[in-house]
């Protein structure tokens, strides 16, 4: 079991080369990834952007650029849809954004005619969290593609963590349904919503984890507020997945654990035929880094 995101790189070698295509690879952080990507043996990589400024950026930074096949392409929906395109038709197992925006990148994976979404296909971004306050590593529902999910896209977020920790060698993940409260209180949605989506997880509906719900974030992640409460749940105090009401308190959380608590991260929308690393413009490296792993255990696990 990966229990640090340090160990993704070494896990995701055991699992096999895979092919990535990067999407407008045109800054210095996503190029250094990918290059750390091919060299640990994770992926073979094609960046698709403008050739000369990828060249320079390799030059800048003392990468060979022999390392990656370079698709030249300057407009960004353009080296976007080229990516896109690869991933739709086997040339690449795993998709990753550059420094394209995240509306632009979303639109291309989202475009009907580029081929990569399944029929009734529902998107979601998983995040994979390593707080160092927390005892493991911790899965995060949405915290960038679905503003306001309904219960269907809840129950499908569910099994995407679920899977996300199965890929990380989590047999049976913990699954927090996570709302303001653990008291179920008919007058509030979230409680509804995360009451439903545990008993679908105890009647077998929703299968490999066990699930609690409703629980607010401090009974899901902190042993002696469970006890203080005298909160009895096989998943509070020690979840392995937090799956969030709506993107506005995912992505609070998220972004609090990263500022305020130090939590580094890898990223990834599951969903698509293949899986789109997506992290944002400012991450470092080592998160892109991550992501790449993460999309290589994602798409062994889609392989199997």
């Amino acid at each position: 079991m990966i229990t640090k995101l340090s160990q993704l790189v070494e896990a995701a070698r055991s699992a096999g080369r895979k092919k990535l295509a990067v999407a407008y690879a045109m800054d210095a952080h996503t190029v250094e990834a990918a290059a750390k990507a091919v060299e640990a043996g994770l992926v073979d990589a094609t960046l698709v952007g403008d050739e000369e400024t990828i060249r320079r950026i390799c030059a800048e930074k003392g990468i060979d650029a022999g390392l990656f096949r370079i698709v030249n392409e300057a407009g960004e929906p353009q080296a976007a849809a080229l990516a896109v395109k690869m991933a739709a038709t086997g040339e690449a197992d795993i998709l990753m954004k550059g420094s394209i925006s995240t509306d632009k990148y979303m639109r291309a994976i989202l475009s009907k005619d580029a081929g990569l979404l399944p029929p009734k296909a529902i998107l979601t971004h998983v995040t994979v969290l390593e707080v160092p306050v927390y005892h493991k590593l911790l899965v995060a529902s949405d915290v960038a593609i679905i503003p306001s999910p309904d219960m269907n896209q809840k129950v499908f977020i569910t099994r995407s963590v679920i899977d996300t920790a199965r890929s990380l060698g989590v047999e049976t993940p913990k699954v927090a349904i996570i709302a303001p409260t653990e008291q179920m209180l008919p007058g509030i949605p979230s409680c509804v919503d995360a009451a439903t989506i545990a008993k679908m997880g105890e009647r077998g509906q929703i299968t490999g984890a066990i699930i609690d719900g409703p629980l607010a974030v401090d009974v899901a992640v902190d042993a002696e507020t469970v006890a203080v409460k005298k909160l009895k749940s096989p998943v509070a105090g020690d979840a392995d997945c937090l799956v969030f009401p709506d993107l506005d308190a995912s992505n609070a959380f998220f972004k609090t654990c990263t500022k305020f608590a130090g939590a580094t991260l890898a990223g990834l929308v599951v969903g698509a035929k293949v899986p789109c690393v997506l992290t944002s413009r400012g991450d470092s490296e080592d998160s892109k880094l991550n992501s790449i792993a993460l999309g290589v255990l994602t798409a062994a696990r889609k392989k199997r």
